[in-house]
């Protein structure tokens, strides 16, 4: 299988630091959508795109672009498609889609259409008919058709890669591992610095950081990927890919990352989570208010991902913790850059500290910023 376009899609507001990620590993950037950059390469790439990508959420391989009009258009374009060389008689595909055709009520039918012409083509040519369902741990074929344009492709992480297969307990609302290691990036640390995370909930942030100080591969946990179930699956490339990206991290770190919660259920969720990652060694935890946290000498980042309030009883208790916030980073926290990511701009303004910047991101379907400020050195209050 030669080049061919691969789509990495990601959450919206992800992309600037998808496409730092891809250009450093030596991809081109063709093209960008809110939620998704197209590069170019062959079915062995996306094996290290699947390793090493900390932002992407899947890495789709493109098989065929088409005109389809309607669901028979559809079946006869993926009937032509030699499934038979991607699938083996005795496999399993899931379908999924994204579809926005006027002759389509629900995308359920458009799946089933694309899943029986997968399967009777390979009856066909193999005289078996693969199982097929809902599961996503085998093959995936991704279906994206607006009007009268489809694409079909191979989804080669199968399920997405935020399951780093460290995370064992999210605790209430977690940040998305790929969520967070975009935050990390636009905060521009990488171990130079201390990392110091007030109200870690289960972890996330600070594992993330651990992972990204370190250079390990964010997919390096996982054993299961879309791409191991297809046929001419490159078994022996990697094992090699693997083997490199162990070699190339780093055993320890030069600084120090602090975690702390005032839940004690919290932290221990997030030691379980860190000693599944391998790096619960690295991150000091600590049960304690955020305003108690340890801020070592030196500097580095401090950063909180406090509650948002969902109702307005939440919202108003909420208001002093955001403005104890702005206190504990003037009064703790100086030398060290802050920040906070907040889906609640209202709340943010009881800070009462001017925001150096404030990047967009969606926690979901809310709309987020990650608020940096500069906290000037002074005399450091003990």
């Amino acid at each position: 299988m030669g080049k061919n376009k691969i789509l990495i899609t990601c959450a919206r507001g992800i992309t600037p630091f998808l496409r730092e990620e891809l250009l450093l590993l030596g991809f081109p950037v063709t093209y960008e959508t809110v939620a998704g950059i197209e590069t170019e390469g062959t079915m062995d790439d996306t094996l290290r795109l699947n390793l090493l990508l900390r932002t992407g959420h899947r890495v789709l391989f493109l098989l065929r672009e088409f005109h389809a009009e309607d669901a028979d258009d559809l079946y006869r374009a993926v009937s032509g498609i030699a499934w038979e060389e991607y699938i083996a008689g005795d496999g399993y595909v899931c379908v999924t889609s994204s579809v926005d055709n006027p002759t389509i009520r629900t995308s359920l039918f458009a799946n089933v259409k694309c899943k029986d012409a997968i399967v009777d083509r390979i009856k066909e040519k193999c005289g078996q008919r693969p199982d097929s369902g809902p599961e996503k741990d085998r093959v995936v074929v991704n279906l994206y058709w607006k009007n009268e344009d489809c694409s079909i492709y191979l989804d080669t992480s199968g399920e997405p890669l935020s399951r780093r297969n460290y995370r064992k307990i999210p605790m209430k609302a977690p940040m998305q591992e790929t969520l967070a290691a975009a935050v990390i990036k636009a905060t521009g640390w990488n171990g130079n610095g201390h990392f110091i995370n007030p109200m870690c909930g289960s972890g996330t942030l600070a594992i993330e950081a651990a992972l990204a100080g370190l250079n390990r591969a964010s997919g390096i946990l996982r054993d299961n990927f879309g791409f191991m179930h297809l046929k001419g699956f490159n078994d022996s490339l990697w094992k090699e890919l693997r083997t490199q990206a162990i070699k190339a991290a780093k055993k320890t770190l030069d600084c120090r990352i602090i975690a702390t919660d005032i839940r004690r259920d919290a932290i221990e969720a997030a030691r379980k989570n860190a000693t599944m990652a391998g790096v619960e060694p690295l991150i000091e935890f600590a049960v304690c208010d955020y305003s108690e946290t340890s801020i070592p000498d030196g500097s580095g980042i401090v950063i909180l991902n406090p509650a948002y309030g969902e109702r307005m009883g939440e919202v108003q208790e909420l208001e002093s913790v955001y403005k104890g916030i702005g206190n504990f980073f003037k009064q703790k926290c100086r030398g060290y850059t802050g920040y906070i990511f907040t889906g609640n701009p209202d709340l943010a303004k009881k800070v009462r500290l001017t925001a150096k910047r404030r990047v967009p991101f969606f926690n979901g379907p809310i709309e987020c910023r990650l608020l940096e400020y500069a906290l000037y050195e002074g005399s450091r209050k003990k």
